[in-house]
């Protein structure tokens, strides 16, 4: 038996998501035959957003030599003892949009979304322009990430705080809505 219940963390996190103000909508558990590594996907939104033009997708990775080092590790140390650090899963968050017909500045945009996301979650802005036909205007599809890594001694004794993440997450989500009918060339 494991000694972290990660389906029942995940578990915990989309409870988390939805008392900061977000809707569930889909989840997804990939293993990976070969190597065992493991992908908990949730599809969930801000409760403004429904129908609207905003997604949020969480994606926690799972190693298993992590799990397997860090379980070795805590029997190692007995059940006084506190879990060690250095041992951690990746948590991600996605969030997109559909292509925007007025694309922003992307300079502009990652300044003024590193003041909403603060030091505590960085956020990666990309953007591809795509042409579907020669004679077609360009389409910007815009990309940001941010990335946590969570500490599996925090999860282990349930410590683990992502009140502050996800307050960041709603910020992020509350800034893109409100100039998304700008990029979108619509109103919502």
């Amino acid at each position: 038996m494991a000694i972290i219940d990660v389906p029942g963390f995940v578990t915990e996190l989309k409870d988390h998501a939805a008392d900061h103000g977000f809707h569930v909508h889909d989840e997804r558990h990939f293993v990976e035959t070969y190597s065992m590594r493991q992908a908990f996907e949730v599809d969930l939104h801000p409760e403004a957003a429904c129908g609207g033009p905003l997604d949020l997708h969480l994606t926690l990775e799972l190693e298993p030599r992590t799990m397997l080092a860090f379980e070795d590790t805590m029997l190692d140390l007995g059940e006084e003892a506190d879990p060690p650090t250095g041992f951690a899963m990746p948590l991600t968050f996605t969030w997109v949009m559909p292509p925007l017909v007025a694309g922003p500045d992307l300079l502009l945009l990652a300044t003024d979304l590193a003041g909403v996301g603060g030091p505590d979650l960085p956020l990666q802005i990309s953007a591809i322009d795509s042409t579907a036909e020669v004679t077609d205007a360009p389409q910007r599809t815009l990309s940001i990430t941010a990335r946590i890594e969570i500490e599996l001694g925090e999860v282990f004794l349930h410590r683990e705080s992502l009140c502050e993440v996800f307050d960041r997450c709603h910020a992020v989500s509350e800034f893109l809505l409100d100039r998304s009918p700008i990029w979108l060339d619509e109103t919502y």
